[in-house]
Protein backbone atom coordinates (compact mmCIF):
# COMPACT_ATOMS: atom_id res chain seq x y z
CA UNK A 1 0.00 0.00 0.00
CA UNK A 2 3.08 1.93 0.99
CA UNK A 3 4.79 1.29 -2.49
CA UNK A 4 2.10 2.32 -4.45
CA UNK A 5 1.23 5.67 -3.17
CA UNK A 6 4.95 6.40 -3.70
CA UNK A 7 4.77 5.61 -6.71
CA UNK A 8 1.46 8.30 -7.13
CA UNK A 9 3.48 10.42 -5.64
CA UNK A 10 6.73 10.08 -7.58
CA UNK A 11 4.43 10.56 -11.45
CA UNK A 12 2.99 13.41 -10.01
CA UNK A 13 5.70 15.32 -9.01
CA UNK A 14 7.38 14.31 -12.40
CA UNK A 15 4.68 15.59 -14.51
CA UNK A 16 5.16 18.90 -12.12
CA UNK A 17 8.57 19.14 -13.36
CA UNK A 18 7.69 18.57 -17.08
CA UNK A 19 4.92 21.05 -16.94
CA UNK A 20 7.01 23.60 -15.51
CA UNK A 21 9.97 22.77 -18.28
CA UNK A 22 7.48 23.75 -20.89
CA UNK A 23 6.11 26.41 -19.86
CA UNK A 24 9.47 27.99 -19.36
CA UNK A 25 10.07 27.47 -22.76
CA UNK A 26 10.24 30.93 -24.68
CA UNK A 27 7.55 31.57 -27.04
CA UNK A 28 9.02 32.98 -30.43
CA UNK A 29 7.62 35.93 -31.10
CA UNK A 30 5.33 36.52 -34.28
CA UNK A 31 7.36 38.84 -37.31
CA UNK A 32 4.78 40.80 -39.50
CA UNK A 33 6.95 41.23 -42.75
CA UNK A 34 6.94 45.03 -44.22
CA UNK A 35 4.81 43.81 -46.89
CA UNK A 36 1.78 43.36 -44.29
CA UNK A 37 2.32 46.09 -42.84
CA UNK A 38 1.98 48.01 -45.75
CA UNK A 39 -0.98 46.38 -46.38
CA UNK A 40 -2.08 47.02 -42.90
CA UNK A 41 -1.70 50.85 -43.70
CA UNK A 42 -3.77 50.53 -47.21
CA UNK A 43 -6.50 49.29 -45.16
CA UNK A 44 -6.41 52.12 -42.96
CA UNK A 45 -6.22 54.57 -45.31
CA UNK A 46 -9.00 53.22 -47.09
CA UNK A 47 -10.84 52.84 -43.42
CA UNK A 48 -9.97 56.50 -42.97
CA UNK A 49 -11.80 57.43 -46.04
CA UNK A 50 -14.77 55.04 -46.11
CA UNK A 51 -15.24 56.61 -42.22
CA UNK A 52 -15.06 60.39 -43.72
CA UNK A 53 -17.90 59.46 -46.16
CA UNK A 54 -20.35 57.97 -43.49
CA UNK A 55 -19.43 61.29 -41.01
CA UNK A 56 -20.40 63.49 -44.28
CA UNK A 57 -23.64 61.83 -44.64
CA UNK A 58 -24.31 62.19 -41.08
CA UNK A 59 -23.33 66.18 -41.10
CA UNK A 60 -25.22 67.14 -44.19
CA UNK A 61 -28.53 65.63 -42.62
CA UNK A 62 -27.85 67.54 -39.14
CA UNK A 63 -27.54 70.47 -41.64
CA UNK A 64 -30.30 70.24 -43.59
CA UNK A 65 -32.69 70.30 -40.30
CA UNK A 66 -30.37 73.11 -39.18
CA UNK A 67 -31.18 75.07 -42.21
CA UNK A 68 -35.26 73.66 -42.30
CA UNK A 69 -35.54 75.56 -39.13
CA UNK A 70 -33.26 78.57 -39.67
CA UNK A 71 -35.54 78.94 -42.39
CA UNK A 72 -39.11 78.60 -40.66
CA UNK A 73 -37.88 81.03 -37.86
CA UNK A 74 -36.59 83.66 -40.48
CA UNK A 75 -39.61 83.07 -42.62
CA UNK A 76 -42.07 83.82 -39.16
CA UNK A 77 -40.13 86.00 -36.17
CA UNK A 78 -37.55 88.12 -38.61
CA UNK A 79 -39.11 88.70 -41.76
CA UNK A 80 -42.54 89.80 -39.88
CA UNK A 81 -40.57 91.80 -37.35
CA UNK A 82 -38.91 93.50 -39.61
CA UNK A 83 -41.44 94.50 -41.85
CA UNK A 84 -44.20 96.00 -39.25
CA UNK A 85 -44.98 99.55 -39.32
CA UNK A 86 -43.97 100.14 -35.05
CA UNK A 87 -40.57 98.64 -36.10
CA UNK A 88 -39.91 100.71 -39.18
CA UNK A 89 -40.73 103.80 -36.62
CA UNK A 90 -38.10 102.32 -34.37
CA UNK A 91 -35.88 101.79 -36.93
CA UNK A 92 -36.18 105.33 -38.39
CA UNK A 93 -36.06 106.73 -35.00
CA UNK A 94 -32.21 104.53 -34.93
CA UNK A 95 -31.77 105.83 -38.68
CA UNK A 96 -32.45 109.67 -37.31
CA UNK A 97 -30.00 109.13 -34.35
CA UNK A 98 -27.31 107.41 -36.01
CA UNK A 99 -27.63 110.76 -38.36
CA UNK A 100 -26.91 113.46 -35.84
CA UNK A 101 -23.81 111.21 -34.78
CA UNK A 102 -22.31 110.60 -38.19
CA UNK A 103 -21.26 114.25 -39.22
CA UNK A 104 -23.90 113.74 -42.33
CA UNK A 105 -21.60 110.72 -43.62
CA UNK A 106 -23.63 107.80 -44.98
CA UNK A 107 -21.77 104.41 -44.44
CA UNK A 108 -21.66 104.99 -40.93
CA UNK A 109 -25.45 105.50 -40.67
CA UNK A 110 -25.54 102.18 -42.83
CA UNK A 111 -23.01 100.29 -40.46
CA UNK A 112 -24.68 101.04 -37.79
CA UNK A 113 -27.68 99.71 -38.50
CA UNK A 114 -26.23 96.82 -40.36
CA UNK A 115 -24.57 95.67 -37.00
CA UNK A 116 -27.95 96.25 -34.81
CA UNK A 117 -30.21 93.90 -37.59
CA UNK A 118 -27.29 91.83 -37.54
CA UNK A 119 -28.02 91.70 -33.59
CA UNK A 120 -31.69 91.08 -34.11
CA UNK A 121 -30.90 88.11 -36.53
CA UNK A 122 -28.91 85.98 -34.01
CA UNK A 123 -31.46 87.07 -30.84
CA UNK A 124 -34.88 86.09 -32.93
CA UNK A 125 -33.20 83.20 -35.36
CA UNK A 126 -29.95 81.70 -35.32
CA UNK A 127 -29.74 81.77 -31.10
CA UNK A 128 -33.20 80.23 -30.11
CA UNK A 129 -32.15 77.78 -33.14
CA UNK A 130 -28.89 76.47 -32.07
CA UNK A 131 -30.60 75.90 -28.62
CA UNK A 132 -32.03 72.70 -30.49
CA UNK A 133 -29.54 72.32 -33.38
CA UNK A 134 -25.62 73.88 -33.15
CA UNK A 135 -23.39 73.50 -36.27
CA UNK A 136 -20.72 73.44 -33.25
CA UNK A 137 -22.02 70.59 -31.71
CA UNK A 138 -22.46 69.41 -35.16
CA UNK A 139 -18.68 69.95 -35.44
CA UNK A 140 -17.93 68.06 -32.53
CA UNK A 141 -20.15 65.39 -33.02
CA UNK A 142 -18.87 64.77 -36.33
CA UNK A 143 -15.30 64.09 -35.12
CA UNK A 144 -16.12 61.45 -32.33
CA UNK A 145 -18.13 59.88 -35.01
CA UNK A 146 -15.12 59.67 -37.41
CA UNK A 147 -12.89 58.22 -34.57
CA UNK A 148 -15.73 55.38 -33.32
CA UNK A 149 -16.29 54.19 -36.97
CA UNK A 150 -12.64 54.61 -37.66
CA UNK A 151 -11.51 52.59 -34.15
CA UNK A 152 -14.12 49.60 -35.39
CA UNK A 153 -12.26 49.43 -38.72
CA UNK A 154 -9.09 48.78 -36.74
CA UNK A 155 -10.17 46.32 -34.56
CA UNK A 156 -11.40 44.50 -37.75
CA UNK A 157 -7.60 45.06 -39.52
CA UNK A 158 -6.00 43.94 -36.50
CA UNK A 159 -7.91 40.88 -36.05
CA UNK A 160 -7.79 40.32 -40.34
CA UNK A 161 -3.88 40.09 -40.34
CA UNK A 162 -3.31 38.24 -36.59
CA UNK A 163 -1.37 40.99 -35.79
CA UNK A 164 0.05 41.42 -32.20
CA UNK A 165 -1.59 43.97 -30.17
CA UNK A 166 1.52 45.50 -29.01
CA UNK A 167 3.19 45.96 -32.31
CA UNK A 168 0.12 46.97 -33.77
CA UNK A 169 -0.27 49.95 -30.94
CA UNK A 170 2.78 51.00 -31.66
CA UNK A 171 2.38 50.98 -35.24
CA UNK A 172 -0.97 53.37 -34.78
CA UNK A 173 1.20 55.13 -32.40
CA UNK A 174 3.75 56.09 -34.73
CA UNK A 175 0.72 57.98 -36.80
CA UNK A 176 0.33 61.19 -36.40
CA UNK A 177 -3.22 62.59 -36.05
CA UNK A 178 -3.14 66.07 -34.43
CA UNK A 179 -0.22 67.96 -34.61
CA UNK A 180 -0.63 71.56 -33.28
CA UNK A 181 2.13 71.86 -30.50
CA UNK A 182 3.73 73.60 -28.67
CA UNK A 183 3.76 72.46 -26.35
CA UNK A 184 3.84 69.04 -27.13
CA UNK A 185 0.53 68.14 -25.61
CA UNK A 186 -1.17 69.67 -28.23
CA UNK A 187 0.13 66.98 -30.68
CA UNK A 188 -1.61 63.24 -30.31
CA UNK A 189 -1.13 59.90 -32.30
CA UNK A 190 -3.36 58.03 -33.93
CA UNK A 191 -3.52 55.45 -30.69
CA UNK A 192 -4.29 58.23 -28.48
CA UNK A 193 -7.31 59.88 -30.47
CA UNK A 194 -8.78 56.16 -30.92
CA UNK A 195 -8.09 54.81 -26.97
CA UNK A 196 -8.83 58.45 -25.39
CA UNK A 197 -11.90 57.83 -23.07
CA UNK A 198 -13.20 60.47 -23.10
CA UNK A 199 -11.31 62.03 -26.21
CA UNK A 200 -12.54 65.79 -25.06
CA UNK A 201 -10.38 65.19 -22.69
CA UNK A 202 -7.37 64.80 -24.72
CA UNK A 203 -5.62 68.41 -24.43
CA UNK A 204 -4.91 67.84 -28.79
CA UNK A 205 -7.81 67.43 -29.00
CA UNK A 206 -9.48 70.29 -27.13
CA UNK A 207 -6.96 72.36 -29.17
CA UNK A 208 -8.20 70.89 -32.41
CA UNK A 209 -11.83 72.26 -31.58
CA UNK A 210 -10.30 75.85 -30.41
CA UNK A 211 -8.54 76.24 -33.87
CA UNK A 212 -11.65 75.66 -35.71
CA UNK A 213 -13.74 77.60 -33.76
CA UNK A 214 -11.74 80.30 -34.03
CA UNK A 215 -11.50 80.44 -37.52
CA UNK A 216 -15.41 80.64 -37.27
CA UNK A 217 -16.63 83.12 -34.47
CA UNK A 218 -19.90 80.71 -33.52
CA UNK A 219 -22.90 78.69 -34.37
CA UNK A 220 -24.25 80.65 -38.02
CA UNK A 221 -21.07 83.21 -38.37
CA UNK A 222 -21.85 85.10 -41.44
CA UNK A 223 -24.46 83.62 -42.44
CA UNK A 224 -26.65 86.93 -42.30
CA UNK A 225 -23.90 88.99 -42.15
CA UNK A 226 -23.90 89.59 -46.49
CA UNK A 227 -27.93 89.24 -46.84
CA UNK A 228 -28.39 92.07 -43.83
CA UNK A 229 -25.77 94.02 -45.05
CA UNK A 230 -27.69 95.21 -48.29
CA UNK A 231 -31.56 95.01 -46.40
CA UNK A 232 -29.68 97.44 -44.07
CA UNK A 233 -28.48 100.11 -47.08
CA UNK A 234 -32.17 99.89 -48.39
CA UNK A 235 -33.72 99.98 -45.25
CA UNK A 236 -31.12 103.12 -44.22
CA UNK A 237 -31.88 105.13 -47.58
CA UNK A 238 -35.88 104.37 -47.26
CA UNK A 239 -36.03 105.46 -43.52
CA UNK A 240 -33.89 108.41 -44.21
CA UNK A 241 -36.30 109.66 -46.91
CA UNK A 242 -39.34 108.96 -44.19
CA UNK A 243 -37.48 111.04 -41.79
CA UNK A 244 -37.09 114.18 -44.37
CA UNK A 245 -40.87 113.59 -45.26
CA UNK A 246 -42.22 113.80 -41.63
CA UNK A 247 -39.57 117.04 -40.65
CA UNK A 248 -41.34 118.60 -43.07
CA UNK A 249 -44.73 117.66 -42.31
CA UNK A 250 -43.59 119.07 -38.50
CA UNK A 251 -42.38 122.04 -40.21
CA UNK A 252 -46.25 122.74 -41.31
CA UNK A 253 -48.14 121.59 -38.15
CA UNK A 254 -45.91 124.25 -35.89
CA UNK A 255 -46.66 126.93 -38.32
CA UNK A 256 -50.48 126.58 -38.69
CA UNK A 257 -51.36 126.10 -35.11
CA UNK A 258 -51.85 123.40 -32.34
CA UNK A 259 -55.41 122.40 -33.35
CA UNK A 260 -54.63 122.24 -37.21
CA UNK A 261 -50.80 120.75 -36.07
CA UNK A 262 -52.41 117.49 -34.77
CA UNK A 263 -54.54 116.78 -37.30
CA UNK A 264 -51.75 117.40 -40.08
CA UNK A 265 -49.39 115.05 -37.55
CA UNK A 266 -52.41 112.49 -37.33
CA UNK A 267 -53.09 112.62 -41.30
CA UNK A 268 -49.43 112.39 -41.63
CA UNK A 269 -48.76 109.73 -39.59
CA UNK A 270 -51.85 107.87 -40.76
CA UNK A 271 -50.19 107.86 -44.30
CA UNK A 272 -46.73 106.65 -43.45
CA UNK A 273 -48.63 103.45 -41.84
CA UNK A 274 -50.58 103.20 -45.19
CA UNK A 275 -47.68 103.19 -47.10
CA UNK A 276 -45.71 101.09 -44.99
CA UNK A 277 -48.71 98.13 -45.51
CA UNK A 278 -48.63 99.14 -49.12
CA UNK A 279 -44.77 98.67 -49.67
CA UNK A 280 -44.83 95.60 -47.34
CA UNK A 281 -45.47 92.42 -49.48
CA UNK A 282 -42.23 94.31 -51.92
CA UNK A 283 -40.15 94.33 -48.40
CA UNK A 284 -40.85 91.01 -47.28
CA UNK A 285 -39.79 89.72 -51.18
CA UNK A 286 -36.94 91.55 -51.27
CA UNK A 287 -36.08 90.70 -47.78
CA UNK A 288 -36.38 86.97 -48.00
CA UNK A 289 -34.67 87.24 -51.43
CA UNK A 290 -31.80 88.83 -49.66
CA UNK A 291 -31.82 86.55 -46.56
CA UNK A 292 -31.85 83.39 -48.61
CA UNK A 293 -29.17 83.84 -50.94
CA UNK A 294 -26.82 85.06 -48.92
CA UNK A 295 -27.91 82.07 -46.04
CA UNK A 296 -27.62 79.63 -48.78
CA UNK A 297 -24.02 80.89 -50.00
CA UNK A 298 -22.73 80.68 -46.40
CA UNK A 299 -24.87 77.37 -45.46
CA UNK A 300 -22.97 75.51 -48.30
CA UNK A 301 -19.86 77.46 -47.10
CA UNK A 302 -20.04 75.81 -43.93
CA UNK A 303 -20.81 72.34 -45.82
CA UNK A 304 -17.49 72.26 -47.46
CA UNK A 305 -14.57 74.25 -46.02
CA UNK A 306 -12.08 72.59 -44.67
CA UNK A 307 -11.07 75.17 -42.20
CA UNK A 308 -14.12 76.28 -40.40
CA UNK A 309 -16.97 74.03 -41.76
CA UNK A 310 -18.55 71.37 -39.98
CA UNK A 311 -16.53 68.96 -41.28
CA UNK A 312 -12.94 70.84 -40.57
CA UNK A 313 -12.33 68.62 -37.28
CA UNK A 314 -12.60 65.49 -39.11
CA UNK A 315 -10.75 67.17 -42.83
CA UNK A 316 -7.96 67.51 -40.56
CA UNK A 317 -7.59 64.49 -38.72
CA UNK A 318 -8.29 62.72 -41.65
CA UNK A 319 -5.34 64.63 -43.19
CA UNK A 320 -3.19 63.67 -41.03
CA UNK A 321 -3.67 60.48 -40.55
CA UNK A 322 -3.49 60.18 -44.68
CA UNK A 323 -0.45 62.23 -45.43
CA UNK A 324 1.40 60.21 -42.96
CA UNK A 325 0.30 56.66 -44.47
CA UNK A 326 1.07 58.06 -47.68
CA UNK A 327 4.83 58.21 -47.12
CA UNK A 328 5.10 54.51 -45.77
CA UNK A 329 3.10 53.27 -48.87
CA UNK A 330 5.08 51.95 -51.62
CA UNK A 331 5.58 54.59 -55.01
CA UNK A 332 3.53 53.12 -57.81
CA UNK A 333 5.49 53.82 -61.23
CA UNK A 334 3.52 55.83 -63.98
CA UNK A 335 3.14 53.49 -66.91
CA UNK A 336 5.35 53.92 -69.94
CA UNK A 337 3.99 56.01 -72.42
CA UNK A 338 2.72 54.90 -75.64
CA UNK A 339 4.85 54.50 -78.59
CA UNK A 340 3.96 57.57 -80.75
CA UNK A 341 2.05 56.22 -84.16
CA UNK A 342 3.53 56.03 -87.60
CA UNK A 343 3.73 59.34 -89.24
CA UNK A 344 0.89 59.83 -92.67
CA UNK A 345 -0.54 56.70 -93.88
CA UNK A 346 2.29 54.44 -93.10
CA UNK A 347 1.51 51.17 -91.82
CA UNK A 348 4.45 48.95 -90.07
CA UNK A 349 4.83 45.64 -91.40
CA UNK A 350 7.23 42.95 -90.24
CA UNK A 351 11.06 42.98 -90.56
CA UNK A 352 10.75 47.17 -90.28
CA UNK A 353 9.18 47.26 -93.40
CA UNK A 354 6.28 49.75 -94.01
CA UNK A 355 3.11 49.94 -95.97
CA UNK A 356 2.57 53.33 -98.50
Amino acid sequence: MNLRFLLVVLLVVLAGCATVHRASEPTAPVVISEATWQQIDQDIDAASLASKEIVKRYTRSAMERWREMVYQRTETDFIPWFTSYWTQQWLSAKVGWYKMNSGGEVDPVVNRLTVYLQEQYHERVLDPVAKVIDPNVIMADAITLYLQTLDAHLVEIQEHYRAPQDQFDRRLNDIPAIALAPPPARNASLYQIAHAEPVTNLPAYQALIERVRSANSGAGAGLSDAGISSVAKRAGEKLEGQIATRSAAGAVAAAVGRVAGAVISVVSAGIAALSNESDRPETEVQLRKNLGDAFDKAWLGLMENEANGVMAGVYYISGQIEGSLAKNLPVVPEPAPLASPPQGDQTPLQGGQTLQ
